[in-house]
């Protein structure tokens, strides 16, 4: 059996979409079907319905899905495994979409080059969701806010970088204090499901500050371009560059705010421990060196 195969219909499973498993495996929908249809045939059943464009496991694909998981993760962890304690295999990783372009491009060139043998896979999602993979055996390692609950002795962390809040405001904006601002103009809110997001829900309630709230996103890079158009004001954390490029905006840092802490939650044992230790090191080192921020 092609362990392709199973990892296919994993990911069509998890993504209940051919074409969201075909992006995630960058593969195309065909080819997936194909792999699909093959693993079908030589199991003898059926193991998704298909309606419209979504697709869900049949009493048959749910009563295998977790044996296939297990028998692919099993596969993935050979080659660590036979590396013998030296950094090798598939490291599985989560990322917010901020450390995705601002944090893990340099941390993972850095463990590249120190450790050739590993490769990746990287998962993006909300700090709630990757941390939660972390903590089921799903993911390795994940670079997510730090939680505001103590975490499970089977992970560790390490905080790469605080994240202080700052308000913005279009360039075009008159320079005043931010506290009468956020009365005065449209609030574009950073998501309150989301960790960030309290923090920011957190620094509005301390302060007392009645917001005319118009709008809540998690996309900081998305908040970041409406405030620049002039639709609104934000509290946000001043995340790791890159920001979008072209914006001009009126940023005041928010010095009695709580910073967020952006860091690497691991496993600590397992097969690639090895891999996921080698990672954490050089988050360490990403950490200790300065980051420009942007104007």
């Amino acid at each position: 059996m092609d362990l392709r195969f199973l990892e296919t219909f994993i990911t069509i499973a998890d993504c209940g979409s051919i074409a969201e498993a075909a992006r995630r495996l960058n593969r195309s929908p065909a080819a997936l079907a194909q792999r699909l249809r093959a693993l079908e045939e030589e199991l003898g059943h059926t193991l998704v319905l298909r309606s419209g464009r979504t697709v869900q496991p049949t009493a048959e694909g749910l009563a295998i899905l977790d044996h296939a998981r297990m028998l692919v993760q099993g596969a993935r962890d050979l080659q660590a495994l036979a590396a013998n304690g030296v950094p090798a295999g598939q490291l599985r990783l989560g990322a917010t979409a901020t450390a995705l372009t601002g944090l893990l491009p340099g941390i993972i060139a850095r463990l590249s080059a120190d450790h050739p043998s590993i490769d990746y896979f990287v998962q993006p999602g909300s700090s709630v969701d990757l941390y939660h993979r972390v903590v089921e055996g799903q993911l390795d390692a994940a670079l997510i806010v730090k939680p505001q609950f103590a975490i499970p002795k089977s992970t560790g962390w390490l905080t790469i970088r605080d994240e202080p809040l700052v308000f913005i405001a279009s360039r075009s904006t008159p320079e005043q204090d931010p506290h009468v601002l956020l009365e005065r103009s449209r609030f574009i809110r950073y998501d309150r499901n989301q960790w960030g997001g309290q923090i920011v829900d957190r620094y509005i309630q301390d302060h007392g500050l009645k917001v005319q709230e118009w709008l809540e996103l998690d996309a900081l890079d998305a908040i970041a371009a409406l405030v620049d158009r002039g639709l609104g004001v934000a509290i946000l954390p001043d995340w790791a560059p890159p920001w979008p490029q072209g914006l001009r905006l009126w940023k005041a840092h928010l010095p009695d705010g709580e910073a967020r802490q952006v860091g690497v939650i691991w496993q600590r044992a397992g097969a690639r421990h090895p891999a996921a230790s080698a990672f954490v090191q050089a988050c360490r080192s990403a950490g200790a060196e300065p980051l420009d921020h942007p104007g």
